[in-house]
C-alpha cells in the first residue's frame, strides 16, 4: 500500500513501532453506533464498516455487541494486529488491506460506515473519491460518520501547504508526527456531500489547552450524513 494517495506510509511505520494502536473504542463511535443502527433489525443483521480501521478497536466493540463488522486499512501491520486480536477474543471481522478510493466490498451492503480521522489524512480530491465509495457501499438510509480535522486546529498553521489541500511537516499542536493532514472548513465539507446525501448533523468541536505557555486548540468536525 505504500505510495497510494489514500495512505501516508508513516502510518505503517507507526503501527510497526506499536504506536497509535488503540485498545478501546472512542466514545463518539459508541454513541454513533447506538444512535444510528437500525432499530427494526437484529444486531446480527446490521453491517458496519470502518474506513481506516487501524488495530480494530472500534470494530472490536461493535463485534462484542453482536453487530456484523468489516474494516479496511492501508497498513498491513494494523490489519494483522486486528485479526490476531479478534481471533484471540473469539470474534469475527472481515478485515482487508485496501485503498479508500476502491473499497473492496459490494454496493449497498452496509447500514453504517465510520470514518474517524482517516479520510482527513487524504487530499481533497482523494477524499471526494473515498466519500463516493462510501456512498456506493451504504444501503439507502444508511448513515456515514465523517470526522475530519478543522482548519481552526493549531496544527494547521504550523505546517506547510502541500498538494491537494494537504498540510505537511506539522510542527506544533496535537498532530505532530502523524504525517500529512487535510484540515477542513465548512465549504470543504459541503463540497463532499453534493451527490444525493443529506447532512443530518454538522458539529464543530474544539478543545483549548490553557495550562501550557501557549494556548493550543484541537478542533475537528463531526458530520453525520444519510444516503438517500
Amino acid at each position: 500500500m505504500t505510495g497510494l494517495p489514500t495512505f501516508d506510509p508513516i502510518w505503517e511505520q507507526l503501527r510497526n513501532e506499536g504506536r497509535n494502536v488503540d485498545r478501546y473504542p472512542w466514545d463518539v463511535i459508541v454513541s454513533f453506533v447506538y444512535r444510528y443502527a437500525p432499530h427494526d433489525k437484529a444486531r446480527s443483521e446490521i453491517n458496519i464498516l470502518k474506513v481506516g480501521c487501524g488495530g480494530g478497536n472500534n470494530l472490536w466493540f461493535a463485534a462484542r455487541e453482536g453487530f456484523q463488522v468489516s474494516g479496511i486499512d492501508g497498513s498491513p501491520t494494523a490489519i494483522a494486529y486486528a485479526r490476531q486480536r479478534f481471533a484471540e477474543d473469539g470474534l469475527y471481522c472481515d478485515l482487508r488491506v485496501g485503498d479508500f478510493t476502491q473499497i473492496p466490498f459490494e454496493s449497498n451492503r452496509f447500514d453504517l460506515v465510520i470514518d474517524r480521522a482517516s479520510i482527513t489524512c487524504c487530499g481533497l480530491s482523494t477524499a471526494k473519491k473515498a466519500v463516493s465509495e462510501v456512498r456506493r457501499v451504504l444501503r439507502t438510509g444508511g448513515k456515514f460518520h465523517f470526522n475530519p480535522y478543522s482548519n481552526l486546529h493549531s496544527s494547521y498553521v504550523s505546517g506547510r501547504h502541500g498538494p491537494d489541500g494537504l498540510i505537511l511537516d506539522i510542527s506544533a499542536g496535537t498532530l505532530v508526527g502523524v504525517g500529512q493532514i487535510c484540515f477542513y472548513g465548512r465549504s470543504e465539507i459541503d463540497a463532499l456531500f453534493t451527490e444525493g446525501r443529506e447532512l443530518l448533523t454538522v458539529q464543530h468541536m474544539a478543545i483549548v489547552e490553557q495550562v501550557q505557555p501557549q494556548f493550543t486548540e484541537h478542533a475537528e468536525w463531526l458530520v453525520i450524513a444519510e444516503k438517500r
